[in-house]
């Protein structure tokens, strides 16, 4: 099982990697998929489904999916034209992707958001269709955004299961449980992250897996630093105040001062958390992390240990990054990611395990305490719902990040202090994670029919 630390985490945009990146994607996939095709095409048409019709408008799906019928994909999106994109198609009714011409494309009636059962592959489904001159379909293909921006056809996801390998070159730890981690490890002598960076190895050269790391974090980092300085009204209809930059203000304000109750570190990571979600809202630029829904725990843990950890150093930051993606790929592969799929204990959970697995590697934790580690943090998720009130990633999910963060280096510590050696694993922990999501009501898996949703007013 190999799952590269460049795809658990990717750069994209908010506020959402399943409903806003995946559709994105989707779209540019079918774009492919009709150059290719012998005749012309002349309508585009999409229809959303589960989880995308029921929270779309508040996951801004709607102008992803346009944006990426129109040409564009996520990690290489300029906002302004992408704003001119839309604006366009509003008067023309029009979408221009490069090499199809001018295709017809009414917002009105040709994106539809079907509340009926959800397509019966996963919870996020999309299909896309091309039509004639006349306006009948032509070319028809169903998509399935499948979390942390993963898009997979009908075809693909039924395969997936069969799939041992990506089909690149065999990897020298093909681990696909926390079990057999552990095990290649002990027999290895080495840590998790050098058995990841050898698997990273047989797609990539030490140069530009270092250099990719490298960028990931300066997204992180820009990203948290746009968050701590903007405030104002988060975009949607809440109302939502941003206050990561006033927390931030107020924290900078009380450094230094004698009688600091120890607690104020939590503040820190939450802020530094919330910066990033904040951002995240806004349809700013992030890194999924797994998600973008999750996506301020990592780098709030980060931030918390380079900035306040003495002895912390960037230079041992490759080893936390490929440390916390080997635990969301066991999490990705033998669960869920998605909140669609499983709740929230599959996005700011899986991050949370992701974020504990990677601080307590760069604090020097052996494999088992590393392990360990992610199944304190996943384990104390369990059962948490995704119930985002008006369908946006704001409340509860902001905030959340920031708790994620704080039960994230707590884990750690409890590990750390520890031998490695404890009652529940964590292949247990993911397994338990799976079975729940499945068992959960749908009306807490981001379909905002429940929980928080329905009990706090929102407009």
């Amino acid at each position: 099982m190999f799952l590269s630390v460049f795809d658990l985490f990717k750069v994209g945009v908010g506020p959402s990697s399943s409903h806003t990146m995946g559709p994105m994607v989707a779209a540019a996939r079918f774009l492919e998929h009709l150059r290719s095709q012998p005749f012309t095409i002349h309508g585009l048409r999409a229809s959303l489904h589960g989880s995308l019709a029921f929270t779309g408008k508040g996951h801004a799906t709607d102008r992803a999916t346009i944006l990426g019928l129109a040409g564009f994909v996520p990690d290489t999106m300029d906002a302004e034209k992408a704003e001119a994109a839309l604006a366009a198609n509003r008067e023309t009714r029009t979408l221009s992707p490069d090499g199809l011409g001018s295709l017809r494309f009414d917002p009105d009636s040709d994106l539809i958001f079907d509340f009926g059962p959800p397509l019966p592959g996963h919870a996020n489904g999309m299909v896309l269709m091309a039509t004639d001159a006349q306006g009948d379909v032509i070319v028809r293909q169903t998509y399935y955004s499948v979390g942390g921006g993963f898009v997979l056809t009908d075809a693909e996801l039924n395969a997936e299961d069969k799939k041992k390998s990506d089909g690149g070159p065999a990897i020298p730890f093909p681990f696909s449980s926390a079990a057999e981690m552990l095990d290649m490890a002990a027999k290895s002598g080495k840590s998790i992250a050098q058995m990841k960076r050898e698997n990273e190895r047989t797609r990539l050269s030490d140069a530009e897996l270092d250099k990719g790391i490298a960028r990931i974090w300066q997204v992180m980092r820009d990203c948290m630093d746009r968050g701590l300085a903007t405030s104002g009204t988060l975009p949607g209809g809440l109302s939502i105040r941003r206050r990561a930059h006033g927390l931030h203000q107020a924290l900078l304000a009380e450094r230094g001062m004698n009688l600091t109750a120890p607690h104020v570190i939590n503040d820190w990571m939450s802020t530094y958390a919330m910066a990033v979600n904040e951002e995240n809202a806004a349809g700013g630029q992030v890194v999924t992390a797994p998600t973008n829904g999750a996506a301020g725990v990592v780098p709030a843990v980060i931030r918390y240990w380079l900035d306040h950890v003495p002895g912390a150093s960037e230079r041992d930051l490759p080893d936390f990054l490929l440390t916390a993606s080997a635990i969301g790929g066991l999490v990705k592969y033998n669960a869920s990611i998605s909140g669609a799929e499983c709740g929230c204990q599959a996005e700011v959970g899986s991050a949370s395990a992701m974020a504990a697995a990677g601080f307590a590697a760069v604090m020097g934790g052996t494999p088992e305490q590393v392990e360990n580690a992610a199944e304190i943090a996943l384990e104390h998720h369990l059962g948490m719902t995704c119930d985002p009130v008006k369908g946006l990633v704001q409340v509860p999910c902001i905030e959340r990040n920031g708790l994620g963060a704080i039960k994230a280096v707590s884990a750690a510590s409890l590990a750390l202090r520890g031998d490695g050696k404890h009652f529940v694993p964590l292949d247990a922990a993911i397994e338990t994670m799976r079975q729940t999501g499945r068992d959960m009501s749908e009306k807490y898996k981001e379909t905002s029919l429940g929980g928080l949703a329905v009990n706090v007013p929102n407009c």
